[in-house]
C-alpha cells in the first residue's frame, strides 16, 4: 500500500464526508430559514456554484504553489466556511449561512483535485483510483450519520452543532496533508499540435460526453436535493433521510470498483444507455409511491444510473483530445456540467415546493429519453477517438 496515496483517500473521504452530511441538512436549513420556498435550496446552489468557480483557479494555483499549499488553501478556505456557517445558524442568517456554503464548496473544488495527486504519487493508477473510489464508499456511510448523531446527543438551533464536526473534518484533512509526499509533475510535451477549442468542442465524441455528464449529474442533483425535503413534506424525520442519503451514494460509489471493467467489455454507449434506464426506474418507483422503502430502492438505483453515465462520459471526453489541449478540453467540460449542476440545486427546493415531488419525477424521464437519443445518434456516427494517455497522466 501506498502511504502517500492512503493518506490522500483519507484526506478525499474527509472532504466527501463532508460534503454528504452537507447535503444531507442543507436543503432543511434552507426550508427553516429561507424567506421562501423559492429559496430552499439556494444553500446547496451556492456550493456547488463555489465548486464550479474553484475548479479551473485551483489548477493554476497548484502550478505556480505546488500541490500541498493548494491542497492546504483549498481546506483552510472550507474550514472557514464551516466555522461561517456555524456563527450564521446560531444568527439564523440565512444569507450568511449561503456565503458559508459557498466557501465550503471553494474548498470542494480544490478537493476535486485529489485523484489526480493520487495518481501521480502511485506506480499503479489503476489501484490509486480504486482506494480513493474507496474512500467515497466510507463517507456514504459516515456523512449522513455524523449528521444523525450530531443532531441527536448535540442539539442545537438550525443544525448548528453539525457544522463544529465539519470543521473537525476540514482540520484533520489538513492535518494528513501536511505528511503526503507529493510528486509534482509538469505538463507532458508532444508532437500534437493544439487544436483551437471550437474544433475541439464540436466533435460528436465530445459533444455525446459533455451532453450524458450534464443530463446524467444534473437529474441526479435535482432528485437528490429535492429528496430530503419530499420526505420530509411526508412525515419523515431526518434519520430516515439521513438513510436513503446514504443508500443513494453508496449507489454513487460502489459500483466504481467494476464500471470500468464493464466498459472495456460492453463499450461506453451500452453502459451510458442502461445508466439511462435506471434513472428512469428510479421516477417510475418514485412515482409508484412515497413509503421510505421507494425513497431508499429509488435513490440507490439513481445513485447506480448516475455512476454508470457519469463515468463512461469522463472515458469518452478523455478520448477527445490530446495532452496539450487538456486543460481547455477539461475546463470545458468541467463548467459545462457544473454550471447545469448549480442550476439544478437552486431550482430543486422551487420545483418541489411549487410543482411537487411527482412532477419533478415526471419531468425528469423525457430528459433521459433524450440521453438516450444522443446515446443512439452518436452510435450512428463513424468516429475513431484519439489515440492519447489516459485521464490524469
Amino acid at each position: 500500500m501506498n502511504k502517500n496515496v492512503l493518506l490522500l483517500a483519507m484526506c478525499q473521504g474527509l472532504i466527501t464526508t463532508g460534503n454528504i452530511l452537507l447535503v444531507t441538512i442543507a436543503a432543511l436549513v434552507g426550508q427553516a430559514l429561507s424567506p421562501s420556498a423559492a429559496f430552499t435550496t439556494l444553500p446547496v446552489a451556492t456550493q456547488m456554484f463555489g465548486l464550479l468557480i474553484a475548479t479551473i483557479p485551483a489548477s493554476l494555483v497548484m502550478a505556480k504553489i505546488g500541490r500541498r499549499r493548494g491542497f492546504s488553501l483549498g481546506n483552510i478556505v472550507g474550514l472557514s466556511g464551516t466555522l461561517l456557517g456555524y456563527f450564521a445558524l446560531n444568527q439564523s442568517a440565512f444569507l450568511l449561512f449561503c456565503i458559508a456554503t459557498l466557501l465550503i464548496g471553494i474548498g470542494i473544488g480544490f478537493a476535486t483535485l485529489y485523484r489526480f495527486a493520487a495518481i501521480e504519487a502511485s506506480d499503479n493508477p489503476a489501484t490509486a483510483i480504486s482506494i480513493i473510489m474507496a474512500s467515497g464508499v466510507v463517507a456514504a456511510i459516515l456523512g449522513p450519520n455524523l449528521a444523525v448523531w450530531v443532531t441527536s446527543y448535540f442539539p442545537s438551533i438550525n443544525y448548528a452543532n453539525v457544522f463544529i464536526s465539519l470543521s473537525g473534518l476540514y482540520l484533520l484533512a489538513l492535518c494528513l496533508l501536511q505528511a503526503v509526499k507529493f510528486n509534482e509533475v509538469s505538463e507532458t510535451s508532444n508532437s500534437h499540435k493544439a487544436r483551437r477549442l471550437r474544433e475541439i468542442v464540436m466533435q460528436p465524441q465530445f459533444i455525446t460526453a459533455v451532453l450524458i455528464a450534464m443530463l446524467s449529474y444534473t437529474i441526479m442533483n435535482l432528485l437528490m436535493t429535492a429528496t430530503p425535503l419530499a420526505m420530509h413534506r411526508h412525515g419523515f424525520d431526518l434519520a430516515d433521510s439521513a438513510l436513503v442519503i446514504e443508500w443513494h451514494v453508496l449507489g454513487m460509489f460502489v459500483p466504481s470498483f467494476f464500471t470500468g471493467k464493464l466498459i472495456q467489455r460492453f463499450g461506453q454507449t451500452p453502459m451510458m444507455a442502461s445508466g439511462a434506464l435506471l434513472i428512469i426506474g428510479c421516477c417510475v418507483i418514485n412515482l409508484l409511491g412515497v413509503s421510505h422503502w421507494h425513497f431508499l430502492f429509488a435513490l440507490c438505483i439513481l445513485g447506480v444510473g448516475w455512476n454508470f453515465m457519469f463515468i463512461s462520459a469522463t472515458h469518452m471526453v478523455s478520448e477527445t483530445y490530446h495532452p496539450s489541449e487538456r486543460a481547455k478540453a477539461q475546463a470545458s467540460n468541467e463548467f459545462s456540467v457544473f454550471s447545469m449542476v448549480a442550476i439544478s440545486s437552486l431550482g430543486a427546493g422551487w420545483l418541489e415546493a411549487i410543482a411537487g415531488w411527482r412532477f419533478l419525477n415526471m419531468m425528469s424521464i423525457p430528459i433521459m429519453l433524450i440521453a438516450l437519443g444522443v446515446i443512439y445518434w452518436f452510435a450512428s456516427q463513424k468516429e475513431t477517438p484519439l489515440t492519447q494517455i489516459p485521464l490524469g497522466r
